[in-house]
């Protein structure tokens, strides 16, 4: 077995550097990466519209009657009620348990949950300082003009995706004991993470061959 037999799924909190650390993962081990890219390919696969998916994303699971309404309100499959939670999460875990079956980085999505009990997978959360990830975020969104502001969308993004684990998957959002690597990207770059990560990975393959 080597490095790239692996699939990597990240959790994170907002602004800890996780989809940048995926995109470095699947670049050195020349795997597909997933994040938004994963909804799209879920839409066409059941003949829905991309955005619906990427509407919804990590959100409450109250939330998605709301933006189904707000979205599709017109429609009388959607007004039917047949569209819920549950259906769409499950369309989503479809899709991973499709793109998982082969070696690849997945972002988000409770891919960790989805893939449980892969003997391949790593599950790995990514956490940080505030003052990095309210950096991180000032910096790639020009929009966010104040370190408050930051602040208020890593509260919101982080609540989100833990009501939609937790919600989900009956475990515990950001709970070390729930992955196999748990990793504070504060005090280094992205590249030595992934450094650490691969690192991991090296001694998971050692172990299998012992």
């Amino acid at each position: 077995m080597q490095r790239s037999d692996f699939v990597i799924v990240i959790g994170r909190q907002f602004g800890s550097g996780g989809r940048k650390l995926g995109k470095i993962l699947a670049s050195r081990l020349g795997l597909p990466y997933y994040d938004k890219e994963m909804l799209s390919k879920a839409s066409e696969e059941l003949g829905f519209r991309p955005d619906l998916f990427e509407k919804v994303g990590e959100k409450r699971p109250s939330l998605f009657a709301s933006v189904l309404g707000a979205n599709y309100g017109s429609s009388s499959y959607f007004a039917s009620g047949a569209m819920h939670n549950s259906t769409l999460y499950q369309m989503q875990s479809d899709v991973i348990r499709r793109l998982i079956e082969s070696p690849c980085v997945i972002v988000g999505r409770t891919a960790d949950y989805i893939g449980r009990g892969k003997t391949n997978l790593v599950s790995i959360f990514l956490h940080a300082d505030d003052a990095d990830r309210i950096a991180r975020i000032r910096s790639r969104s020009p929009q966010v003009v104040s370190d408050s502001q930051a602040r208020e969308l890593m509260s919101k993004y982080d609540n989100d995706r833990m009501t939609y684990y937790n919600y989900f998957t009956g475990r515990k959002w950001g709970d070390a004991a729930t992955y196999h690597l748990s990793l504070h990207t504060s005090g280094m770059t992205l590249e030595q993470a992934a450094d650490v990560v691969l690192a991991y990975i090296d001694a998971r393959i050692a172990a299998m061959e012992n």
